[in-house]
């Protein structure tokens, strides 16, 4: 068993409502023991005629944030489940970390957009990344 607790929570609440550009809560991740993390954008509510763009900051301190994103998930139109992994093993200096949003709206009807979504973070365990490794280095 890992010393440290694994990170398995949300780090964009359940039903949240995305009507402008936002970002969500910080989360601290400097007790992770893989800094390697499985994200996973649940769009759970939609109108039509829109874009949802969602990055990932990571920041030192969960004070100060850079401009330009870790990472940022494909732009999405529907609803559905969309995974991305986050490694920060090359970034030590990253100890927090949140989401940023923009929504566009283009068409007819209503102009502001509208998407319910969240976004869950599961740390993914250091014996699970070794095995990948293995398994991979194997097929090489």
């Amino acid at each position: 068993m890992p010393s440290n607790p694994t990170i398995d929570t949300l780090l964009v609440p359940e039903k949240t409502i995305a009507t402008a550009k936002g970002d969500g809560p910080a989360l601290d991740v400097s007790g992770a023991a893989s800094r390697v993390f499985l994200l996973t954008l649940d769009i759970t509510n939609i109108i039509e005629q829109q874009s949802l763009d969602v990055s990932i900051f990571g920041s030192a301190d969960g004070a100060v944030w850079p401009a330009k994103p870790i990472i940022a998930f494909p732009q999405k139109f529907y609803r559905g489940q969309h995974p991305l992994l986050l490694d920060l093993t090359g970034s030590r200096e990253v100890k927090f970390i949140r989401a940023h949003w923009d929504v566009h709206r283009w068409g007819r009807g209503t102009e502001t957009p509208m998407f319910e979504f969240n976004i869950a973070i599961r740390e993914v365990p250091p014996d699970i990344l070794k095995e990948a490794a293995a398994e991979a280095k194997a097929l090489a």
